[in-house]
């Protein structure tokens, strides 16, 4: 990946900034950052998500660990979560001892090693770095109860939420299979699981920046916190359209039973791509969807006071990757599977680089929103 040097202003914080951590039954301290103090877990970061490091290495180093342990946490349960190898009931009592743990309801250590399969990596199972990152979950843990009284509590009510979310997803999603396809039955189903494992990451995020970067009244908590929830959701309908093949392959539809069925179709109806000329009007529909959520997003973002150009930056990349995907969903058949919907380096990098620009003055923000919509760039 190539990189890019961010210029953050005078009035910005360092990357390596020093943060105010919490030892257990002790005063504060000064501690390094979470890439000073565990490498490893910083590396995990990188390895597991690319898009997301390029979002959490231009934060300020006064929020960059607290977010980053949370998405590594999050990460974990996921993982447990997606792991088909093990039966759902077993993923589902494993995911509750994880959220016990995060929470500080439990202080026994869990054994992950079914889930983490080393030396059997295998469909279905994890990968290397979603591993390794299993077998840390005890340092991320140990790592967690280090912050602020304040700040742990963000990050268990997040946790807390998300977790909630993916149980709820695998028994909703218990008797799907290849040959059994379950679909969400209504439009308020499906938003209220963009909610549990996206939409309260906006909350999360607008709530521990107010508390480290922007007190004191610096910008409007209200809207921030309402647009901020709808950023995560479309960031997560996205994701749902983008992966709609894959998803339907192993029977989960997230896609609304309902307004499907307004269109005359049924959830079997999008496994064909033969059927893409009949789905394509409510397909666009969910576009809207989609995009109507990021442009919410896109205000956040521009809200933003100047102080934060670096929030600013961190706010804009994946919402302009998110609406590049939107539009490769709306010029190609997105039923087939052998279609990837992936955006090319060449865009990330003029948009990290539009983006940079951008975050020194708000008014250019429309201009480069236009571009990542109608940039033919790959």
């Amino acid at each position: 990946m190539q990189r890019v040097r961010v210029d953050c202003g005078p009035n910005q914080p360092p990357c390596r900034r020093r943060i105010l951590l919490q030892s257990p039954g002790g005063p504060l301290h000064h501690v390094g950052a979470l890439a000073d103090d565990h490498p490893q877990l910083w590396s995990l970061l990188r390895e597991t998500s690319r898009s997301f490091y390029l979002t959490l290495r231009v934060l300020p180093g006064s929020v960059r660990p607290q977010i980053g342990l949370a998405y590594l946490l999050a990460r974990t349960t996921d993982t447990v979560a997606d792991t088909e190898l093990i039966p759902v009931e077993q993923r589902i009592a494993t995911l509750a001892g994880l959220k016990r743990r995060i929470l500080g309801e439990s202080g026994l250590p869990l054994d992950l090693r079914p889930f983490a399969g080393v030396g059997h990596p295998s469909p279905g199972g994890a990968s290397v770095a979603e591993r390794a990152l299993l077998t840390r979950f005890e340092e991320a843990v140990q790592v967690l109860g280090r912050f602020t009284s304040a700040d742990q509590r963000l990050i268990r009510q997040v946790l807390d939420t998300i977790t909630t979310g993916q149980e709820l997803d695998l028994r909703r999603f218990s008797r799907a299979s290849a040959t059994e396809l379950v679909a969400l039955p209504t439009l308020a189903d499906t938003e209220e699981y963009t909610h549990l494992v996206a939409g309260c990451v906006g909350d999360f995020w607008t709530r521990i920046c107010s508390a480290h970067l922007f007190p004191g009244g610096a910008w409007d908590q209200e809207s921030q916190l309402r647009d901020g929830v709808r950023f995560g959701r479309g960031l997560q309908w996205v994701n749902i359209l983008r992966d709609l093949p894959r998803d339907l392959r192993t029977g989960r539809c997230y896609l609304p039973q309902d307004l499907l069925a307004t269109a005359g179709l049924s959830p079997a109806a999008l496994v064909d791509p033969a059927s893409w000329g009949r789905v394509r009007g409510v397909y666009g529909d969910f576009l809207e969807i989609a995009e109507r959520h990021l442009e919410a997003g896109w205000e956040y973002t521009r809200r933003i006071p100047s102080s934060g150009r670096r929030v600013r930056l961190a706010c804009a990349i994946p919402i302009l990757l998110g609406m590049r995907t939107l539009r490769l969903l709306r010029e190609g058949n997105p039923l087939d599977p052998a279609t990837r919907i992936k955006v090319g380096r060449g865009f990330v990098r003029s948009s990290l680089w539009r983006a940079c620009l951008g975050s020194w003055d708000v008014m250019s923000w429309d201009r480069i929103q236009a571009w990542a919509r109608t940039t033919s760039q790959a």
